[in-house]
């Protein structure tokens, strides 16, 4: 049985530098706005390290959707790319300046995994969303606030951010 409606955001982008930091910002404004700001660290660094792999290693393009889905007191962050490579952890030395991402995401989360999709794979991790008390009587979801004129500019760049399953309230 689902103690709660599920919660899910999705953002596609092209993986470059200056993307994820805007993707670190949303991900930090749902999470608050879902109430879980106690996870804003652990996943906005996970969400970081992954975009970094599909920056480095994905082919042929570095295009990619980010999804945020809490249910059953669990959020999973992951990250969609056209790259059918599954990621394996690397053993860094001392004084590799790469090889962690992976190692990082498996400490800081209760699980994580890749797989398979028709068109690339997907590379996700879970992190706990203790929410319980938090959902109130006739409480809906809402979408994240409307971008203004230059998120909007943004956006046609390869920014998007629908909020997938959620009710305007």
């Amino acid at each position: 049985m689902i103690r709660q409606p599920s919660r899910h955001c999705a953002v596609e982008l092209q993986a470059l530098p200056a993307r994820i930091g805007q993707v670190r910002r949303i991900v930090s404004a749902q999470l608050r706005y879902w109430r879980l700001d106690a996870l804003i660290d652990p996943a906005t660094l996970g969400v970081t390290e992954l975009l970094a792999n599909v920056h480095r290693h994905a082919l042929p393009s570095k295009q990619c959707t980010v999804e945020l889905s809490v249910l059953l007191d669990q959020l999973t962050v992951s990250v969609r790319d056209l790259d059918s490579r599954l990621p394996r952890p690397a053993v860094a030395g001392p004084l590799d300046t790469g090889g962690r991402g992976l190692t990082l995401i498996a400490e800081l989360s209760e699980s994580w995994g890749a797989r398979p999709e028709d068109s690339g794979k997907v590379v996700w991790f879970t992190l706990p969303a203790l929410t319980r008390g938090l959902e109130e009587p006739g409480h809906t979801l809402n979408r994240l606030p409307e971008p203004s004129e230059t998120e909007r500019t943004e956006a046609s760049s390869g920014v998007r951010t629908p909020a997938r399953g959620a009710r305007v309230g």
